[in-house]
């Protein structure tokens, strides 16, 4: 099972990048989505759907052109979950699942913490979400969350990580609760597989930043301890370039 992870930064602009010609090309199964910033009724559905992606969700922000997440799928799921029953971040558009017979995906968009008041929020999120994973283990065990953590872990996953230490995306803090959330029982696929390498998956569109590969890796597929050994791939696609962030790929085998 290849499953992709995508914040394309608004679904609309990415496709008329090219995103679905790049697609078709890729042998994903299920394709999660980041940032999608349209209504489902303003997503190009049919252009998916004619790459065989059969089944499709999209769960967008309440504020237009905001946010929002979505996954397609050329198997159809046993269930879809909207939301996880928490108000704010719900109405931001940030979680959907998608429980399949060997494991369930998370397509999740974690905030970024652009301001003080966002980055309030964005500890607010965090703290909410590890609880709810937390719960949410003891029903689903075989669980992968792939998307935009908008945090870079170690200072491998950034280009300067001594200047940009008191930056939000690499805080101290944020660091610690992503540690936290891997001793929770995931496993950093890509870290996992390759634990020396550095590469990255979001560059600003500031300074010819990925020209220069100045970025920050943020972008993650985690994946519970119980299907570590399904674990066959995990890699970067930073040729795909429909975004300020490229694809990351895993590949479950079962």
């Amino acid at each position: 099972m290849n499953i992709i992870s995508y914040n394309v930064n608004g679904i609309r602009a990415a496709m008329r990048k090219g995103l679905t010609l790049w697609l078709k090309n890729t042998e994903a199964d299920i394709v999660c989505f980041q940032e999608i910033k349209a209504l489902e009724e303003q997503i190009e559905t049919q252009a998916f759907e004619e790459l065989g992606y059969t089944y499709q969700y999209w769960y967008p922000a309440e504020k237009k052109g905001y946010s929002g997440v979505g996954i397609i799928s050329k198997v159809k799921p046993n269930h879809v979950e909207f939301g996880c029953g928490i108000d704010y971040m719900d109405k931001e558009g940030r979680i959907l699942r998608a429980d399949f017979d060997n494991f369930s995906v998370i397509s999740l968009y974690l905030p970024s913490g652009t301001n003080d008041a966002r980055l309030q929020l964005k500890f607010d999120f965090m703290d909410d979400f590890y609880s709810y994973i937390s719960t949410l283990k003891a029903e689903i065990p075989r669980l992968s969350i792939c998307g935009d953590f908008n945090i870079c872990h170690e200072a491998l996953d950034i280009h300067d990580p001594v200047r940009l230490k008191t930056v939000s995306g690499f805080l101290p803090e944020e660091r610690a609760w992503f540690s936290k959330f891997l001793n929770n029982g995931f496993i950093d696929s890509f870290r996992y597989l390759n634990p020396e390498r550095v590469e990255y998956s979001w560059w600003s569109y500031r300074a010819n930043a990925r020209a220069n590969n100045k970025g920050w890796r943020l972008d993650y597929h985690l994946v519970d301890e119980n299907i570590k050994q399904n674990i066959e791939r995990a890699v970067i696609l930073p040729e795909a370039k429909h975004s300020d962030h490229c694809p990351v790929l895993l590949k479950l085998k079962f």
